[in-house]
């Protein structure tokens, strides 16, 4: 082939590439929720749903939250990490109560030692119990702590792996939450 026909096919791959680029951006202020994409555990994608038995014995619906901003932390009481994180949740349950909703889903521990706890740490944000790993696995959660941001269309806007300090859950917050 001669020079200008690479050249040709170079520029014309040039275009179709920035074209692509261009139509396949996601706004920098993340506000145009995505449309079409299913539930999943990624950035952009709508949280998937479940239901589970909070530790006072009553039902949480994740989608009942719609509206609202949540931050969905996977957790439980033997995991040092999750441990250390934990006063930074609460203080931001107390700090933005009624505006953004902190949700602790704990791994396959019994409700009453949950219970018992979470009344030592005094923790008063909802505690859904995930008792056979399907929410977990529904996350593809592989490590605690894991948390979820879920902004007000229930699109998941960060996943923070490992525990969060008070800067991290400041940053993070900002994501779903002015």
């Amino acid at each position: 082939m001669s020079r200008q026909i690479w050249n040709l096919l170079f520029g014309a791959m040039l275009i179709v590439g920035a074209a692509w680029i261009w139509l396949g951006r996601v706004p920098a202020d993340g506000s145009a929720a995505p449309t079409g994409l299913p539930p999943a555990p990624a950035v952009g994608h709508p949280a998937p749903d479940f239901t589970l038995t909070t530790v006072t014995g009553e039902t949480f619906t994740l989608a009942a939250l719609r509206e609202k901003p949540v931050v969905l932390n996977f957790w439980a009481t033997w995991c040092p990490p999750c441990r250390a994180e934990l006063p930074e949740l609460q203080a931001a349950h107390e700090r933005y109560a009624g505006e953004v909703i902190i949700v602790g889903v704990n791994q396959a521990e019994a409700a009453a030692a949950v219970a018992t706890f979470a009344r030592q740490v005094g923790l008063s944000f909802l505690l859904p119990l995930d008792a056979q790993h399907h929410v977990s696995q529904k996350y593809a959660v592989r490590s605690l702590p894991t948390t979820f941001f879920i902004d007000r269309d229930g699109i998941i806007r960060r996943i923070q792996i490992g525990p969060l300090t008070e800067a991290t859950l400041a940053q993070a917050l900002k994501t779903i939450f002015p």
